[in-house]
C-alpha cells in the first residue's frame, strides 16, 4: 500500500512525530510512503531513518504554498535534495509573514463576534514548531471548546450531528480563512513556476496537491499548470469525488503525466481521513509499476 501525502508535528497543522508516523504506516501495511510537511523538511531525516528501521521506502517529500494565476496551490515535491539551503528559504520566507498574517486573522476572528485574544492564541500554539502562526484550525480548536460558543450560531455546523462536523477544524479553516474568505490573511507566496523549478534543480520530481481542492471554479487553469512542467497530478485523494479523480486520470494520460495517491493524513486537523484513505482505484501491479518508475526518477 501506498500514501504520499501525511504530515507531521513539523507543518502547522500536524499532530504527529515523523517516527510515529513511520510507525503508523507499518501498522497500516503502507510500504512506500511520504511525509510532505507544509514549506518544511524538518521531517524528512527522522522519518527516513525510523522508515530503514521498519523495511519502509520513505520519499523525501515537502508540500510548498505557491501561486498561480492569482490563485494559491500546494505543490508537492518528491525525491528532492532536502538539503540543500533554499528549502530552508522556502520556510523562511513563511515565517517572516506568519505574525502579521496570524494577527489580522485575529482581528478579524473578533469582527464574527468572538472574544478570543493573542494570549488565547499564544497558548494554542506554544508547542507549535509554528508558534508564530496561527492558523484557522487553530481558532476554530480554540473556539469550538469554549462553552460560552456552544449555541453561538456559526459554530453550529462544527459542532457534534452538525453538517460540517466530520473535519470540524478544518472546515471551519475552509469556509472562513481560505482564500477569499472573511478571515483570509494575505501571505504572498512563490509563483508556481519556480517552485516547480526549485524541484527540478534539486532532482526532485512536482506533483500538483488535491487540485480539485484548489481549482474549484478555476478548472480552466489547470492546462496551463501542466504547460509549466508538472511532473505528475495527486489524482487519489481524500477529497476528490469519484468524478474528479476520473477527470484527473484522464488529463494525467492525456498529456503522460504520471498519478499519486495521498490521503493528505495530519490527525486531530481532520479526524475522518485516516492513513491509505485515498481511493486508489488502480490495480495494484499496476500501481506498484507506476511507483517503480516514479523511484526510479528519484532515488
Amino acid at each position: 500500500m501506498i500514501d504520499l501525502h501525511m504530515h507531521s508535528y513539523y507543518s502547522n497543522d500536524g499532530e504527529y512525530s515523523p517516527a510515529e508516523l513511520v510507525k503508523k504506516c507499518s501498522d497500516a501495511d503502507i510500504h512506500l510512503m511520504s511525509i510532505a510537511d507544509h514549506n518544511t523538511v524538518r521531517a524528512t531525516e527522522e522519518a527516513l531513518e525510523a522508515a530503514i528501521s521498519a523495511s519502509i521506502t520513505c520519499l523525501p517529500g515537502i508540500e510548498i504554498d505557491c501561486t498561480y494565476e492569482n490563485t494559491d496551490f500546494h505543490m508537492l515535491g518528491y525525491g528532492m535534495d532536502w538539503r540543500a539551503p533554499v528549502f530552508a528559504e522556502i520556510e523562511k520566507n513563511v515565517r517572516r509573514q506568519g505574525q502579521s498574517a496570524s494577527l489580522h486573522m485575529l482581528e478579524q476572528t473578533r469582527k464574527l463576534g468572538f472574544d478570543v485574544t493573542e494570549e488565547d492564541m499564544r497558548q494554542m500554539a506554544a508547542d507549535s514548531y509554528w508558534p508564530e502562526t496561527w492558523t484557522g484550525e487553530m481558532f476554530a480548536e480554540y473556539l469550538l471548546a469554549q462553552p460560552e460558543y456552544n449555541d453561538h450560531p456559526l459554530l453550529a455546523p462544527y459542532l457534534a450531528g452538525g453538517a460540517r462536523s466530520d473535519n470540524p477544524y478544518v472546515n471551519f479553516y475552509w469556509d472562513y480563512y481560505s482564500q477569499g474568505k472573511p478571515c483570509f490573511a494575505e501571505m504572498y507566496y512563490p509563483d508556481m513556476c519556480h517552485i516547480i523549478d526549485i524541484i527540478h534543480e534539486n532532482g526532485g520530481l512536482a506533483v500538483l496537491a488535491h487540485p480539485y481542492v484548489n481549482l474549484k471554479e478555476k478548472k480552466c487553469l489547470l492546462g496551463g499548470i501542466i504547460d509549466l512542467g508538472v511532473d505528475g497530478i495527486e489524482a487519489f485523494s481524500s477529497y476528490h469525488t469519484p468524478s474528479q479523480t476520473a477527470d484527473a486520470l484522464a488529463v494525467a494520460q492525456a498529456h503522460g503525466l504520471f498519478v499519486t495517491c495521498g490521503s493528505d493524513f495530519h490527525g486531530k486537523t481532520k479526524p475522518s481521513i485516516a492513513l491509505r484513505q485515498h481511493g486508489c482505484t488502480i490495480p495494484g501491479e499496476e500501481m506498484e509499476r507506476q511507483m517503480e518508475a516514479l523511484l526510479e526518477r528519484v532515488i
